[in-house]
Formats: C-alpha cells, sequence, structure tokens
C-alpha cells in the first residue's frame, strides 16, 4: 500500500533499488547530494547534478524536463553516506517561471523498480522559493527510511547547497544552471501536452510470447514511466519491466509510453497471427485529422527509440557493473589469486556478463525490427510538410489551403540502428529561430568536409528549409527576407531568387543590413503594441501580416553592434508575432563578441549541413545524430515547388 507523506513524515523502505519519480509540470532541474550523519555534504563530488549526473549508487537526468526519473540503488552508496537528499530547482537562465509558487505543486514518488509506489510526497506550499529539497532518504539503525522534507529556498539552489555545508555553492549553483541552459538549447522541444483523447494507440508486439529477462540496470533509465514504458522487456530480477502487472520473466514487450492507451487495432489494420506483432499502420494514433494522427505516431515513434535504447544502455551498464563487482569479490580472497581459481571467476564473471548482455541485445532487436517495420508504413504515408524531398507527395504539390501542425527539417537516428531514422518535426508557426552552423565541428563528416564546401553546403540547407516554409504555407501567407552582407550565397539564393518567391532582392553591404533589421524590428513593436492595446485592427496598412522568415547568411559579416542588438531582439521577441530568424552562421567568426552573444545561438535550434550527433530527445537526453534533408541528385523538385509558389503569389490564389 502507498504511504501519502506530508511534510515531515517518514516511511520505511521495503528495498534499496528504488527509482525516484518527479513531475513537476514545468521543466525543473532535479539533483541529489549524499550526506554524513549530520546532512553534511563533503564536496562537489557528493552531488548528483546534469552536469555531473552519476555517483556510487544514485543517477539523475542529464537535463531540465518536466518529469524525471532518478535511480537510487542504497546498497552502492559509500558506507560514510547516511542521506540522499533530492532536490529541485527552478531553471533560472532559460526565460522561465522563477518561484515554485507560479507552478503547479511538483509531486514526487519513491517506487521500485517494477513501478509500484512505495510512498508519495506533493510539495505544498511553496510561494518564492525557487529551491526545494524535496525528500531524503536516510539510514536508521541498519534500515533505510524516507523522509518528506519539502524545505524551500528562496536564495535558489545556491541558498540550499549552501544549508547543506557545500563550500562555494554560488559558483556550483552557477555551473549548474549554466549546464542546464547548454542542455535545454541543443535538446528537441517536445510535441505539447495533449488531452487523453489526443494519445496515441500502439499495438503490443508478440502476444502471448514472453519476452527475454534484462538486467536490472547500474544507473537509471531516468524517464522510464509508471507503468508502462516504450519499449522495454521484463526482467527477472526487478530491471527495466513493462509494467507491475508484469511477472518475473513474463509478458510482451509493451510499446507504451507516457499517456498512451492500451487499446484495439484501428479498423484498418490486418489481423495479426496468433503469436505474431500487429501489423503496423500509418495513423496509428487518435487525433481529429490524419495529419494529426500522423504527427503524434512520428512523436510516439520518437520516443520509444529513445526509451528502448536507454533500458538496452543501462542493461549493459548493469551488466559491465555486475561482473566488476563479482571480480572484486572473488580476487579480493588472496586464495583466488594463484591457481585457476581466478582465472574461473573471471571466466564466469565475464559469461555471466555476456549472457546478460546478449539478453538485452535480443529485446532492442526486437523493439526495432518492430519501429523499423512501423516507419516503413509512415514514411509513404506522410503530407508533403512531413516527408522527405523524395517522397513522390512533392510530384503532386499543390499550394495548401491552411498551416501544417508541423514542418520536418531533418532526420535523426541513434548508433544502435542508423538505419531506422525518425522525422525530425518542428511545430508551425516556429516557436524558435533556426541555427544552420557553418563552422566545422567535431563530427566525422565535418572534419572530411573542407570549409568552403560546409559554408556552401550550409546555405544550401537553409534555402531548403526556407523553400519548404514557403510550400506548406497559403499563398501569401509567408515572406522570405535575406541578408547576405558579402554577396557569397548568390548561388545557393538563386532558386528563391529566379523563382521570385523573395519580398525583396538579398539586401548587401551594411545599409542593406540594417534597412532590413530596421524593417522587421518596426514589425515586431507595432505588432507588440497592437496586441497589447487590443487594437489589432488599427496596424498600419503598409504593414505586411503575413508571417516573415529572415535568412542571415555569414553573421556577422555585415553587421555593427546597432545590428547585433537588433538581431538578438528579433530572435527573443519575433517569433510571438510571426517574425522568424533562420541564421547561417560559423560561431567562431563571432567569437569577439564573447559572451554577448550566448543568450543568441542558446535561443535557436542548432542544425548542421552534414551529419552529427549534437541534439538531444527531451525524455532521457539521448546524443541523436541529425542528419540534413538531402535533394535526389538531379531532381527539379525544388524548382517545381517553387514555381507553383510564385504563380499563386502572383495570382492571388491558389492553383
Amino acid at each position: 500500500m502507498t504511504a501519502e507523506l506530508v511534510r515531515g513524515q517518514n516511511h520505511t523502505l521495503p528495498q534499496t533499488r528504488l527509482e525516484i519519480r518527479v513531475s513537476a509540470g514545468t521543466p525543473v532541474v532535479a539533483g541529489a547530494t549524499l550526506g554524513d550523519e549530520r546532512g553534511t555534504v563533503h564536496g562537489i563530488e557528493w552531488i548528483a547534478h546534469p552536469g555531473s549526473p552519476q555517483l556510487p549508487g544514485v543517477e539523475v537526468s542529464k537535463q531540465a524536463a518536466a518529469d524525471h526519473r532518478l535511480a537510487v540503488d542504497l546498497d552502492a552508496v559509500p558506507a560514510a553516506v547516511h542521506r540522499v537528499t533530492v532536490l529541485l530547482a527552478l531553471p533560472m537562465e532559460v526565460g522561465g517561471p522563477v518561484r515554485f509558487g507560479a507552478v503547479a505543486a511538483p509531486f514526487v514518488a519513491v517506487t521500485g523498480l517494477e513501478g509500484t509506489e512505495i510512498a508519495t510526497f506533493t510539495l505544498t506550499g511553496l510561494d518564492a522559493e525557487s529551491a526545494v529539497a524535496a525528500l531524503e532518504l536516510y539510514r536508521r539503525q541498519g534500515d533505510w527510511k524516507v523522509r518528506a522534507v519539502g524545505q524551500g529556498y528562496a536564495g535558489g539552489l545556491a541558498a540550499m547547497l549552501a544549508d547543506q555545508g557545500v563550500t562555494g555553492a554560488a559558483e556550483l549553483a552557477r555551473s549548474i544552471h549554466e549546464a542546464v541552459a547548454r542542455g535545454m538549447a541543443r535538446s528537441v522541444a517536445p510535441p505539447p501536452p495533449r488531452t487523453p483523447e489526443g494519445d496515441r494507440v500502439r499495438h503490443t508486439a508478440g502476444i502471448g510470447e514472453p519476452a527475454p529477462p534484462v538486467a536490472p540496470p547500474a544507473g537509471p533509465a531516468p524517464t522510464r514511466p509508471p507503468a508502462a514504458t516504450g519499449p522495454t522487456a521484463d526482467s527477472t530480477a526487478g530491471g527495466p519491466t513493462a509494467g507491475p502487472s508484469a511477472g518475473p520473466g513474463t509478458g510482451p514487450i509493451s510499446y507504451a509510453h507516457p499517456r498512451r492507451q492500451a487499446t484495439a487495432p484501428p479498423p484498418t489494420a490486418p489481423p495479426a497471427e496468433p503469436g505474431r506483432p500487429a501489423q503496423p499502420v500509418a495513423g496509428d494514433a487518435t487525433g481529429w485529422s490524419m495529419e494529426e494522427r500522423l504527427y503524434n505516431q512520428v512523436w510516439g515513434m520518437f520516443e520509444d527509440l529513445a526509451r528502448t535504447t536507454a533500458a538496452y544502455r543501462s542493461a549493459v551498464d548493469f551488466a559491465e557493473s555486475r561482473m566488476d563487482q563479482e571480480l572484486d569479490r572473488a580476487l579480493s580472497d588472496p586464495r583466488n589469486r594463484i591457481g585457476g581459481a581466478g582465472d574461473r571467476a573471471r571466466q564466469e564473471a565475464r559469461a555471466k556478463r555476456d549472457q546478460l548482455t546478449d539478453r538485452a541485445r535480443e529485446a532492442l532487436d526486437r523493439d526495432l525490427a518492430q519501429l523499423a517495420a512501423e516507419s516503413a508504413v509512415v514514411e509513404p504515408a506522410l503530407p508533403a510538410a512531413f516527408a522527405a524531398w523524395d517522397n513522390p507527395v512533392w510530384h503532386a504539390y499543390r499550394v495548401p489551403m491552411e498551416i501544417p501542425m508541423a514542418l520536418r527539417i531533418g532526420d535523426l537516428h541513434l548508433p544502435e540502428n542508423s538505419d531506422l531514422h525518425i522525422p525530425l518535426l518542428v511545430r508551425l508557426p516556429l516557436e524558435r529561430g533556426i541555427w544552420v552552423d557553418s563552422g566545422r565541428t567535431a563530427s566525422e563528416a565535418a572534419a572530411l568536409t573542407d570549409t568552403d564546401r560546409l559554408r556552401r553546403l550550409a546555405m544550401d540547407n537553409a534555402v531548403a528549409h526556407a523553400a519548404r516554409l514557403l510550400a506548406v504555407y497559403p499563398a501569401g501567407e509567408f515572406s522570405v527576407h535575406v541578408i547576405d552582407a558579402a554577396g557569397s550565397a548568390a548561388a545557393a539564393l538563386a532558386p528563391l531568387v529566379n523563382s521570385g518567391v523573395l519580398a525583396g532582392p538579398p539586401a548587401a553591404g551594411a545599409g542593406g543590413v540594417a534597412s532590413v533589421l530596421a524593417r522587421l524590428t518596426r514589425r515586431v513593436d507595432l505588432v507588440q503594441m497592437a496586441i497589447r492595446a487590443g487594437a489589432a485592427d488599427s496596424l498600419p496598412p503598409d504593414l505586411d501580416t503575413a508571417e516573415q522568415l529572415l535568412i542571415v547568411n555569414d553573421f556577422p559579416h555585415g553587421f555593427d553592434d546597432r545590428a547585433v542588438t537588433q538581431l538578438r531582439y528579433l530572435a527573443d521577441e519575433g517569433p510571438s508575432v510571426g517574425v522568424h530568424l533562420l541564421m547561417v552562421a560559423d560561431r567562431e567568426d563571432a567569437s569577439a563578441y564573447g559572451p554577448v552573444l550566448d543568450p543568441l545561438w542558446r535561443s535557436l535550434l542548432r542544425i548542421t549541413p552534414v551529419a552529427d550527433d549534437h541534439l538531444a530527445d527531451p525524455w532521457v537526453g539521448h546524443a541523436w545524430t541529425y542528419e540534413p534533408l538531402g535533394m535526389p541528385a538531379g531532381s527539379r523538385v525544388l524548382e517545381q515547388v517553387l514555381a507553383q509558389v510564385a504563380a499563386a503569389r502572383r495570382t492571388g490564389r491558389r492553383p
């Protein structure tokens, strides 16, 4: 039975391998500190936080999120540790809420690895506090207990760490917030919350077939959901499971992630043979339209792949950790260090490691096969806004009557299966600008590409994104401006210039830069004033009310300090009033500005013209390889699409 704790109440823990599950409704930073009998934290090496997420027996999330899964193995914490305190803090450098009184009360649950709740605590009564010690796990006469703390700190993370005896608490808190800001900047924004009616439905694979057991993780799969995670496998030892109802070593792999419902297959789905997975179907999600169902399905595939990979990596880490522990125990006896006993111990430990790893890989391969089968039927069914350039849907393109839900800007994949690509969809209208990084990154593809070609590929990539945006908006509802101060992108811009879809010729030189920025800044100011005054119908007649996109090539060439300030203003304030930024830049070129431009880079979604593993998912924080959408060799689909857009703009109607 679950113990519902109130502030100050404690409860005995029946086991030592636990998950701490946090639900906050808004992104929060989750961390943990290890303290002695008095609760004193002896140095930064006793603090787990997003910049340093692992400690012996504790692992926390690598980034801020609304939901967290922290893994705790109390048998593995050092003997000197008597308290494990779970900390929550609001991110301070990302423009979100700055006090817990402005957000929903965080909810914390202590659960077993199978998902059964042991104790819960809702942190009510918080107001000006921006950090809180949520609960603590503590030793008492050889047993472990949990206490609901709920101690908030108006002084934030620094005050909370100082209260626990941490030296240099302010500097540490600052570094944690900076790490969180960097992590949120590289994270793909999750889709907006959906009501149960909008949840996606996935079929269960292998009905009636037991999944192979997978070892429990050494660290957490920190974002595993409470009941059904997708996709993971059952465990014989309390590891990743399909849910609390799954018995040891039994039950199918579950493809249900949080907020999904287990329902019957849609009527269009072919019947599954007994003992075989149901055949995947495009649009296998709920929604008001086929577009919404496909959008939800793609995001469900993204989350499923993130979670099943997390479960696999966690199981492999556990297998390695257990092998090391068994070897340490066996070889700590001097009698086993000579003769054949030591060799036999090593062989047995490695054999167990290999067995656990093979079982984990078998479960992963099964999940990947199901996701690959789903991808094979979803890709051909995607609408133009979600489709790659080689999809036949582009050959039947017509200017749309309404704005789509989202736009595809590339593909994502993980090293466990580089052939399984997930479309990267961003919501429309764009909620943040895009930065195409033309610099030499650490990726292998960038290292093999010379600097001039990288810059050309980056601009080609930006032009393709601009063309997609023009193509998916109704005629006359999207305008594109270009700043090419040095005129170096004439060849790449040719499709946009020759088709006549630009709002004006590309701006060159310092005068052109100033003119375009002044015009767009004026638009942002006027629309904001009209919205605040409730007088949207009083805008000047010469103001273009269509969504605006500004392409900036080779930043900061041609920009003085005033122009840089205006660009930062557009990046911050523009998206809310329909002005969006698409920058092509090498950050090294702007290094003279130092940290002044850090907020600008963080505000933009960074993508690359070649494959690069810099993006993170919002659930687990894997490093995903981003690949830009390539144009088929010899294809003229870009020119054909832009010609239709231009024709619709000239005639004022949709063909």
